[in-house]
């Protein structure tokens, strides 16, 4: 498999085809140096450190404010990006989160913050309990899933400081979960006001070795896997030691890490290391699907854009199939750094482990590691969007033959009763009968994964343009808001322009609006400022109404 793509990227690069969004840095941003004399990362966290004590005002720090470096990004020319968290007297702050950007020799040059303002409550101390705070989410809980009766509903608050949503406030951050009539997992987060017991917000926590395995919706595919004496382990060492396991079709409940009942994760193993059948009666099946995507997602970013596993430091994730009893559903997890994968009903889903899914699931990792949009409003549109964007070019990509690159979401897990062929259409999300085509100012109002249409045209617009056209055997006619005629770039430049603007300018809070200025400063960085790409970037988000 290392030496097709091996093969793949010489091919690309003797075409004179911009291989990895590094290269691109590399071209945009550096001389032609012969030695990487970068500043490390260490150097790059103390550098921010003096911009922070020579900038506190600018950046609204106090002295009652702590800091912490969730981020570090470092441009090929020596600039500097350290991503913050901080707290406010010891409590986590909501959209507290902000990016400091240094010059080559480490002096500041700007900031881009979640919110603006500085933070000065009169007390830390609520006047609504904590017990009381988790009553109100677990009625918030009860009321999201129209009365289901819940079961083992538990609810664990956390004091925070909100600085999302206006004035900054002291609050209560609810986690609530339960499991329903079936048997699986449902959680939500509930943010209330510690002062008067008003719900400030609230959505939805669970975001939406060498053999070969026959899968359900790739073909064969190779396996990177584990000996152990006669037997073979679906765990891949070269790719952080990932995994598969078969979670026995049950569910786990967990808390803030402490878990009141585990689903079962027993590792797949093999005799001859050939895995799967291509059918769902065989268990090992949709293992194959779910390590292929594991695998292939791992090597987009690696490849791609120089990221070293889902949180950049190279320690692998595992992938938990079978979860549920006809669970219509896939979620990433931070909280076990994982990806679960349920069966489908069969009437209106199929075993979710379609390619698509795996890249989509697993980049809500790469999101909550970087930007960690907020995910509800227009955050929550924009980190659907990004797992939609990403997740696509990560089955670009893979280049299979069995599940070609398309715009269309999960188009191999839908079933006849969903009546639909995707769930989500990127040239014109409207399809779908929910999502939004354009931006308008009631777009933050719309569940998550509709107000991302505004973002996934806009990515389509980009890399494809305007109007009809076929792309790879599939049918797109994407219309634009004022009419105009917008002309594509190609996908390589539109990943590279949204990672780099995710990972290095946008921050919890970010809108449409902010969404447009980050991919124009990352068009910028790549390709210059009035560049084809960036007058591209400019007239793609014009023409799905964000100005």
């Amino acid at each position: 498999m290392s030496r097709t793509r091996n093969t793949r990227a010489s091919r690309l690069a003797t075409a004179g085809v911009a291989v990895t969004s590094a290269t691109l840095l590399a071209a945009a941003l550096s001389p032609a140096a012969h030695a990487d004399t970068r500043p490390t990362r260490a150097t790059a966290i103390e550098n921010a450190a003096q911009a922070l004590v020579q900038y506190a005002g600018t950046l609204g720090l106090t002295s009652t404010e702590s800091t912490s470096v969730r981020d570090v990004v470092v441009d090929r020319n020596g600039t500097q990006h350290v991503r913050y968290d901080r707290t406010y007297r010891k409590l986590p702050v909501l959209g507290g989160d902000f990016v400091v950007h240094l010059k080559p020799n480490g002096s500041y040059r700007s900031a881009d913050r979640a919110t603006r303002g500085t933070i000065s409550l009169a007390s830390i101390v609520p006047n609504i309990s904590a017990p009381k705070a988790a009553d109100l989410a677990v009625n918030a809980l009860r009321a999201a899933n129209l009365g289901d009766a819940l079961k083992q509903v538990q609810a664990k608050p956390q004091l925070v400081v909100d600085a999302l949503h206006g004035t900054p406030k002291l609050a209560w951050r609810t986690n609530a979960v339960g499991k329903d009539s079936l048997g699986n997992p449902v959680a939500r987060t509930v943010l209330t006001d510690a002062r008067t017991g008003a719900q400030i917000d609230a959505w939805d926590s669970i975001e939406t070795a060498t053999g070969d395995g026959q899968s359900l919706y790739s073909g064969t595919v190779p396996l990177q896997t584990t000996q152990s004496g006669s037997t073979y382990n679906l765990t891949d060492p070269t790719r952080g030691n990932t995994f598969t396991g078969d979670a026995a079709n049950k569910t786990d409940l967990c808390i803030f890490g402490i878990c009141i009942s585990r689903a079962p994760n027993t590792v797949f193993t093999d005799a001859d290391n050939h895995w799967g059948t291509g059918a769902t009666s065989d268990r090992a099946s949709a293992a194959v699907d779910a390590q292929y995507g594991t695998n292939e997602t791992w090597d987009y970013y690696k490849n791609v854009h120089g990221r070293n596993g889902i949180a950049g430091d190279g320690k692998g994730s595992y992938n938990r199939v079978h979860y549920g009893s006809s669970y219509n559903n896939a979620f990433w997890d931070d909280s076990c750094f994982c990806m679960t994968y349920g069966d489908g009903d069969g009437t209106t889903f199929g075993p979710l482990v379609a390619l698509d899914v795996a890249g989509h699931e697993m980049t809500h990792g790469v999101t909550s590691k970087t930007a960690a949009l907020t995910y509800s409003g227009e955050s929550g549109g924009l980190n659907e969007a990004t797992s939609d964007i990403l997740g696509t070019l990560v089955e670009w990509y893979a280049n299979n033959s069995s599940d070609p690159g398309d715009y269309l979401i999960g188009e191999k897990i839908v079933r006849s009763g969903f009546g639909k062929t995707a769930l989500r259409y990127m040239d014109q999300p409207s399809k779908d009968g929910n999502s939004a085509d354009y931006w308008s100012s009631s777009v933050g109002n719309l569940d998550v994964h509709y107000s991302s249409g505004v973002a996934n045209h806009f990515a389509y617009l980009l890399a494809e343009g305007s109007g009809a056209k076929t792309v790879n055997g599939v049918s797109y006619n994407s219309p634009t808001y004022n009419g105009s005629t917008v002309t594509g770039i190609g996908r390589d430049k539109l990943g590279a322009i949204w990672y780099r603007a995710l990972t290095v300018y946008m921050t919890s809070s970010t809108n449409y609006a902010g969404a447009r200025t980050a991919t124009l400063n990352a068009a910028k960085d790549l390709y210059g400022a009035g560049s084809t790409e960036y007058n591209a970037v400019a007239a793609a988000w014009s023409a799905v109404n964000v100005n």
